[in-house]
């Protein structure tokens, strides 16, 4: 099979998750935010898969990344509503940092925008200062978290549609082709051998 329309923006969808994970990835590790690391280093890993499974023609791979492009589409709507604070849900929790520090999102202090404040100076050790958020920030880290889920969610649905096209395609391919006879069935075949000429005769006859 060619490189049909299909399995070709399926190997696009991947490599640009790929590239946007990684870099939502990155943002995450200076934010400490754990729980998005380990979703994301998930979602990495499957995205390879299905980017692997396309390549290759493994529809079983294919649906395991269908599977988990529904998981992440569910995983971003909820990171959505945290930044977004719905439901009583409340960005500046440590729910997804696990609670292991007192770091939130990069974007915070970072953002577009934003006039970095230093910390008062503390007599205690450098490590112990709080984070100061941004000044004067043209966008909310809120809204830069919850418009990275978006593209997350948006580019996830497509490649959930590609996803499950492919996946169709590639096994009926599979199950249709016989790679010793094509699709005619196997004709009834018999020897019949004649001693005066000692020549063997064979007789086919159709199923």
């Amino acid at each position: 099979m060619g490189c049909c329309s299909g399995r070709c923006t399926l190997i696009f969808l991947c490599t640009f998750q790929l590239v946007t994970a990684l870099e939502r990835q990155v943002f995450d590790f200076l934010g400490y935010q754990w729980a998005p690391i380990l979703a994301t280093f998930t979602h990495i890993v499957v995205v390879i898969l299905g980017l692997f499974g396309t390549i290759q023609y493994r529809p079983r791979y294919i649906v395991v990344y269908a599977v988990w492009a529904a998981a992440w589409v569910t995983w971003n709507v909820s990171i959505i509503c945290f930044y977004l604070e719905v439901g009583g849900l409340s960005k500046d929790s440590g729910l997804l940092t696990f609670s292991l520090s007192r770091h939130h999102s990069w974007w915070q202090e970072h953002g577009p925008g934003c006039v970095h404040k230093e910390p008062a100076a503390s007599l205690g050790p450098p490590d112990s200062q709080a984070l100061v958020p941004g000044i004067g920030c043209t966008l909310e880290h809120g809204y830069v978290e919850a418009l990275h889920s978006a593209l997350q969610i948006l580019v996830a649905l497509v490649g959930f549609i590609c996803a499950c096209h492919v996946a169709s395609v590639v096994t009926e391919e599979e199950d249709g082709f016989d790679f010793i006879g094509g699709f005619d069935p196997f004709p009834l075949c018999h020897v019949s051998e004649k001693p005066s000429s000692l020549s063997l005769e064979q007789a086919c006859l159709p199923a």
